[in-house]
């Protein structure tokens, strides 16, 4: 009778999940599991193992971008939480932040060249599900597109992030603590609200000549945007905060 063997392990995912200023939790699943299928016509598969990131090579002593490319050195994750307690790795944050380490020299629109929008030793956030990771001299990087970058941040704090390119930073409204007719919501049925107050936003999107379009919103605006779009951030004063791209703006209320 032919074994056949499977083993996956170390497959790693990005959540949406809370934010303690720049860093969003992150789920990593370690698992190994033997199948076994009776069948005499087939023959032994090898192992097959998934992994998350492409590991460079230690001859390889640099990493140079290419077009509208960004290497991105990720932020190490919190071990300790601020009253210093020592977090189980599957409880610890995985941050979707990091330095800027090199830039790619940009891309064509129209007759004109654009370069990239960040400069190396930038702090910068990145969107979710964004780049291809990779292990280089021991330390998480990531190759991201210029376009995925939502913008500089300097501090620990999303209110203080600097949106780049189409990105806009609102501040959400608070969900409603009470229905119309005074019944206290648990947190599991409030509704998350979908409009908020604009905090910054990035210089303008890039026409077809690769001049920059200023954007229609201004910080100030109290707007309507899709519900599902975007990254969500919690704020160090305990406000949410979300940033997403200018299109996914539907309305400016008054």
């Amino acid at each position: 009778m032919a074994t056949s063997q499977l083993t996956a392990s170390l497959i790693s995912t990005r959540n949406v999940s809370s934010f303690q200023g720049l860093r969003p939790s992150g789920v990593q699943f370690h698992f190994a599991r033997n199948v076994r299928i009776a069948n005499p016509a087939r023959s032994s598969f090898k192992a097959l193992i998934v992994k998350a990131a492409t590991v460079v090579a230690p001859k390889y002593t640099a990493i140079k971008p290419l077009g509208d490319r960004v290497l991105v050195k990720v932020k190490e994750a919190e071990e300790k939480t601020e009253g210093g307690i020592l977090l189980p790795s599957n409880a610890q944050s995985k941050p979707q932040g990091g330095e800027v380490v090199a830039v790619g020299e940009g891309k064509s629109i129209g007759k004109n060249q654009v370069e990239i929008s960040v400069k190396p030793g930038a702090q910068v956030v990145y969107s979710k599900y964004a780049g291809t990771e990779v292990d280089f001299n021991g330390e998480k990087h990531l190759i991201v597109k210029d376009d995925d970058i939502v913008g500089i941040l300097e501090t620990d704090d999303i209110k203080d992030l600097k949106p780049l390119n189409d990105r806009v930073l609102i501040k959400i409204e608070k969900a409603e603590e009470k229905t119309s007719g005074g019944l206290f919501l648990t947190e599991a049925t409030k509704e998350k609200p979908s409009f908020g107050t604009v905090v910054a936003v990035g210089p303008g999107t890039l026409d077809e000549e690769g001049n920059i379009k200023p954007l229609s919103v201004t910080p100030g605006n109290t707007v309507l945007y899709s519900k599902y779009a975007g990254n969500d951030f919690k704020g160090k004063d305990g406000f949410e905060y979300i940033t997403l791209r200018s299109s996914d703006v539907i309305a400016v209320l008054s």
